[in-house]
């Protein structure tokens, strides 16, 4: 785990910082919170730190101040906090090394998608593998849970909820499923849907209307359409021919 320093003069903000957010997901833990840029420069001089989260404006030492003395001594990634008033201190930040900066009030998907970036960075300059090579794990598991909740949830899903389970932004989710997966989300999405669906066409009992309402379409047309663009065959073609599309014989053989 990547070690990381929060400072904030803020308590509430250190504390939501520190326990609301799902750190050892992303391959962090929270090794010390900072009320001042000292205490954390103090800390980070001591220990082994490899990123630091914090604000610009503290009292007794600023972010700039911090960036300046610990950048060039020691290798670790730095991230501010900053107000669209600190927007100047923020540029001058960047040119002291700081990694990037994440506007006031900190959004979750902001949060999200730039410690993604940072854990990547680290790991090619620490040398670790890739997870496209050896520790794929940390993709598979993301993947798993997504499709689980696809193929169960395939009525009501969006990207969005999905990528509050596994505690990512939507668009770093959208990413990864094309980067790692056979299907992006809004494919895989499809596939699930239409996969039901076929399967209740099947049964005589279930009109069209209701097998798109329950795979999610509002308007029959609609599912129609995506069901012949995704067999090749209307509906009522499905169901005359016994259930067996073209694609399903494809898919067989």
């Amino acid at each position: 785990m990547y070690q990381v320093i929060i400072a904030d003069d803020e308590a509430k903000i250190r504390s939501g910082l520190a326990n609301l957010f799902p750190w050892n997901q992303l391959g962090f833990e929270i090794a010390a919170v900072c009320s001042n840029g000292k205490e954390a420069l103090d800390y980070a001089m001591a220990n082994p730190v490899d990123l630091i989260l914090s604000d610009i404006r503290m009292p007794i030492m600023d972010g700039l101040e911090l960036s300046r003395l610990l950048l060039p001594k020691k290798r670790v990634k730095m991230v501010f906090f900053s107000g669209y008033q600190d927007f100047e201190y923020a540029r001058q930040a960047m040119k002291n090394g700081v990694s990037d900066y994440l506007l006031k009030p900190v959004k979750y998907e902001d949060l999200s998608d730039c410690l993604t970036r940072i854990r990547e960075a680290l790991d090619m300059e620490k040398g670790q593998p890739q997870p496209d090579e050896e520790n794929l794990s940390y993709y598979e598991k993301i993947i798993n849970t997504v499709t689980s909740y696809l193929d169960q949830e395939y009525q009501n899903a969006s990207l969005e909820q999905a990528a509050r389970l596994v505690s990512l932004s939507p668009n770093y989710l959208s990413r990864l499923m094309k980067d790692h997966s056979d299907l992006s989300f809004s494919d895989y999405l499809l596939k699930s849907r239409m996969e039901h669906a076929a399967s209740m066409l099947k049964d005589i009992r279930f009109k069209q209307y209701e097998i798109a309402y329950r795979v999610g379409y509002d308007n029959p047309k609609n599912f129609s359409r995506a069901f012949h663009q995704y067999f090749k065959m209307t509906p009522s073609q499905y169901r005359s021919s016994g259930g067996v599309s073209e694609r399903e014989s494809k898919e067989s053989e």
